[in-house]
């Protein structure tokens, strides 16, 4: 299906202009969110996920907390503080918090995945060319990112904030036995990639001795070198050490490291630009799951007998490109997001577009030394880690559930001419289907950018409204006319629209929540009392967790869902039809990905003949 197919995270609606930078003034600094406004908010989201008892007594507790002189207005003038002293009030809040203090494994559970059509070759020999020209597109990016004058993004006629891209090369997660830490290094002096074979490393020069990156040809030449001196696979893959929970990573790495030889391997990797993953071919598959299977051996590499040895998940970079024509990305969220990630791709995938480069290829000013091979000793202590990080990660593969699919009957283009934004309308079709599918409606959540804002990176928006409840109610009862259920469809997409923008004003519900807990941690502060409420439990219990990505790159993005009994939804919709990749954990009886993506055409054919029955003339 991604062969013809038309995102996400984390997830993102962004449609961008790149051109150079000329003096630009500042971005304007993320807003202090108004704690009363978004707090009243938040008891609104409340409403069709709890009791009255359970809203009231939250109701209770929030005045509480928001009295004349009480805890709340001694927090939002810390908040305002924080704000006046810092770049972004949220940004590092959200990244120590969300990314770099969950103990959970980076694979399905925080890095997300980029599937990127299938290239025409079928043999390694295509599969090195391709690899070799797609470095020279990132390394092409990274040229303009780092010229004189940067590079401009715009949405909706807003700039953009380009920090990420700074950030993006270079860089590694390291982790640790209570927290892991962002490593970046200095990009002037990374001159090199890493490059994974047959679960062996290499270190790859791409500047020659003057610094000129090097030709395609160049590159390809090394490649070719490399091949030939990894034929045979590695018996230890060292790399499946980073797919483990973090905490188990944490004391395997300090173990790892502890040797001299190891120590300059794992470095090296750290260090390196970004990550090219040669990966064998996957197991081959029918047409119909071609892209739910290409899906998960992408955000998981297909588990210890597969791919899945052949990555370095601290990478903020991994470039997967298999001998089958598969090609993607995975990422680390908590260095960069899909916007920014998607904005590169675009680069790469149009540079990777153009002809052969006709002119000769420029001499380096010295030879080239050959790709520098990464050796690992393993004592009995991290062979026991492997085994156990091996033995976690096919649990973990085999648990995860994937449904991508291409719904041809109409994309985007529909709801805009009447009216209404694709991914308000997208959100109360998801709602729908699940509403039907488990009879309730349940706490979600969808992934918006903030870099419109200084050093701005996400926030989620909460979709659960008193609007879109009504509407899905209505839905299937058949003693409601279908004017009465068309305006109750309008309503809650307006709703949601209206939350949507709130978030993208910076009066972020969770960004509130989260900067309250932050601040009750720094200074010592007991928690406000409605943290301990059933209802903030139940809020907080994302079973949807989606995004929605309008991007000129053809891809699917994929993730795996926030918690064991929950989906993951991420919609890519083009003018004439909609991608969705939709995950869930087989460990829970109650989800099942197959039936909710089912469950979700069957809600776009109805809501869209809903539309066309009451409004045919537009």
């Amino acid at each position: 299906m991604i062969r013809n197919l038309t995102r996400c995270t984390a997830p993102l609606r962004v449609t961008i202009s790149l051109r150079l930078l000329h003096a630009a003034p500042p971005l304007p600094r993320q807003p202090v969110p108004d704690l009363r406004k978004v707090l009243t908010r938040y008891l609104r989201s409340l409403q069709p996920l709890v009791s009255e008892e359970e809203l009231e007594s939250s109701r209770q507790l929030m005045e509480k907390f928001l009295r004349p002189r009480g805890q709340g207005e001694e927090l939002q003038r810390q908040l305002y503080k924080r704000a006046e002293r810092t770049d972004n009030w949220l940004t590092d809040w959200r990244q120590e918090s969300i990314y770099l203090e969950n103990h959970l494994p980076l694979p399905v559970h925080s890095s997300p995945a980029v599937i990127l059509p299938q290239r025409e070759y079928k043999d390694w020999r295509g599969q090195l060319r391709f690899a070799s020209k797609l470095i020279c597109g990132v390394l092409d990016f990274k040229a303009k990112v780092e010229s004189p004058g940067g590079l401009e993004e715009f949405w909706r006629g807003q700039r953009l904030c380009p920090d990420q891209y700074y950030k993006f090369f270079g860089s590694s997660r390291e982790p640790g036995t209570k927290r892991d830490r962002v490593l970046l290094h200095p990009r002037s002096k990374s001159h090199y990639v890493t490059v994974c074979k047959n679960y062996q490393f290499f270190e790859l020069d791409v500047y020659n001795s003057d610094g000129s990156p090097l030709t395609e040809d160049q590159i390809h030449q090394q490649m070719l070198f490399l091949r030939a001196h990894s034929k045979k696979t590695d018996k230890e893959p060292v790399g499946v050490l980073t797919t483990d929970h973090r905490t188990s990573w944490g004391r395997a790495y300090n173990l790892l490291i502890r040797d001299r030889l190891n120590r300059e391997s794992v470095r090296s990797i750290q260090r390196s630009l970004f990550t090219v993953c040669l990966d064998a071919t996957a197991l081959k598959f029918s047409e119909d799951l071609y892209s739910s299977r290409t899906a998960a051996q992408m955000l998981h590499g297909g588990g210890s007998h597969a791919n899945s040895g052949n990555r370095w998940f601290d990478k903020t970079l991994q470039f997967v490109v298999g001998e089958d024509g598969t090609c993607g990305l995975i990422y680390d969220q908590a260095t960069a997001d899909a916007s920014a990630v998607l904005t590169m791709l675009r680069h790469v995938l149009d540079y990777c577009s153009e002809g052969p480069d006709l002119l000769p290829p420029r001499t380096p000013l010295t030879r080239l030394a050959p790709p520098r091979k990464l050796y690992f000793n393993f004592p009995a202590e991290i062979k026991q880690h492997i085994e156990d990080a091996k033995q976690n990660l096919d649990i973990l593969v085999n648990d995860l559930d994937i449904c991508c699919f291409s719904f041809p009957d109409f994309g985007k283009k529909f709801p805009q001419q009447h009216n209404m934004r694709p991914g308000a309308f997208l959100q109360l079709c998801l709602v729908l289907a699940y509403y039907r599918l488990h009879g309730s409606m349940c706490a979600t959540i969808e992934v918006v950018s903030l870099r419109r804002y200084h050093r701005g990176r996400s926030d989620v928006v909460r979709c659960s409204s008193p609007e879109a409840l009504e509407f899905i109610q209505a839905a299937d009862d058949p003693n409601k006319l279908a004017e009465e259920k068309f305006f109750l469809l309008v309503r809650a997409v307006e709703s949601q629209e209206a939350a949507t923008e709130q978030v993208l004003q910076g009066q972020s519900v969770d960004g509130a929540l989260l900067a309250l807990k932050m601040l009750c941690i720094t200074s010592g502060m007991a928690l406000p009392s409605f943290f301990m409420d059933a209802s903030y439990a139940v809020s907080s219990h994302s079973k949807l967790f989606t995004g929605q990505v309008s991007s000129p790159v053809d891809c699917v993005m994929c993730y795996g869902p926030l918690v064991p009994d929950g989906y993951s939804v991420c919609f890519a919709p083009s003018q004439d039809r909609i991608t969705v990749c939709v995950s869930a954990f087989d460990c829970c009886e109650e989800t099942d990905a197959q039936r909710l993506s089912d469950s979700l055409q069957e809600a776009l054919r109805d809501v869209h003949a809903l539309i066309l029955k009451c409004r045919p003339e537009e």
